[in-house]
């Protein structure tokens, strides 16, 4: 039975299908990664940093290997399948819910002659389309907040690991000490009543049974992140201009960014690798 999507969902999707997202995400946020990068340098290209989070992730993985499958939920414009796909041969699920984005991940799979290792399939993360344990890997890069059920989509990843299947993820999340209310310019700007935090994901991993088996912090680097986009976006303003991205985008745009950049100067927010098993 096809499960009704949730306003959260219906939100994230009309976002990232508008004109203005799909061309600042792929003209300014890093192309093929659009997700939080870890920067060598503060003024390090955002693909070459966003590749290197790629790169971190993978390494800590212990089943990948060729006959591995893995899905990634949220996959955006689906580059860290096409690296897996690349590097390891394994074969990848892209799951995504932007219509816009899929179609610009299937067309560079074909263009990379990777579209026999991966499958793009629209999709909620709360409500997978897949069998219990069909994954040894499942991946997720910045995208479980979007969630508005972040505790069922926990719990679907236990489903559909295989025993012994491992769940490697990054989120930006609310520190665990982060006080109360002091996140709602940015839950106004994403259209969320709340972010998770480390605390949060970790007692929702242990109700599924998940273990876990290391966290990365590297909270620091969502505030460099989030402060190359805008300082690219304000550098580029009229090349974005010319290719699309409607000043008002634009402005409200680098107004987010700030608030972003002004939550992880303060502590606030947190950012960092998890790794889990499905013992």
């Amino acid at each position: 039975m096809t499960q009704a999507p949730t306003s959260a969902v219906d939100t994230a999707r009309n976002y990232y299908n508008s004109s203005d997202a799909d061309t600042f995400y792929f003209t300014i946020w890093g192309g093929e990664n659009i997700h939080i990068g870890l920067y060598a340098t503060p003024d390090e290209a955002i693909a070459e940093a966003s590749q290197r989070t790629v790169e971190r992730m993978s390494a800590r993985l212990q089943t990948l290997n060729p006959s591995a499958k893995v899905l990634d939920l949220g996959a955006g414009y689906g580059g860290s399948m096409r690296h897996l796909a690349r590097t390891v041969g394994c074969r990848c699920v892209a799951l995504n819910l932007s219509e816009v984005e899929n179609a610009r991940d299937r067309a560079m799979n074909r263009e990379q002659g990777l579209d026999r290792l991966i499958e793009v399939v629209e999709g909620d993360f709360a409500h997978l389309p897949f069998p219990d344990a069909s994954f040894e890997v499942v991946w997720s890069q910045d995208a479980i907040l979007h969630s508005g059920e972040r505790d069922r989509v926990i719990a679907e990843i236990a489903r559909v690991l295989k025993s012994g299947g491992e769940f490697v993820f990054t989120d930006p999340m609310q520190a665990d000490d982060c006080p109360q209310n002091v996140l709602q310019p940015i839950l106004d700007r994403i259209h969320l009543d709340s972010l998770g935090s480390p605390g949060f994901y970790r007692q929702q991993a242990r109700k599924v049974g998940l273990a876990e088996l290391s966290y990365e912090s590297h909270s620091e680097q969502l505030t460099a992140h989030y402060t190359r986009v805008l300082q690219e976006l304000q550098h580029r303003a009229a090349e974005v201009l010319a290719a699309g991205i409607s000043q008002g985008y634009s402005d409200r745009m680098q107004k987010g960014l700030q608030h972003w950049i002004e939550g992880g100067r303060k502590g606030y927010l947190a950012w960092g690798i998890f790794h889990f098993r499905k013992p």
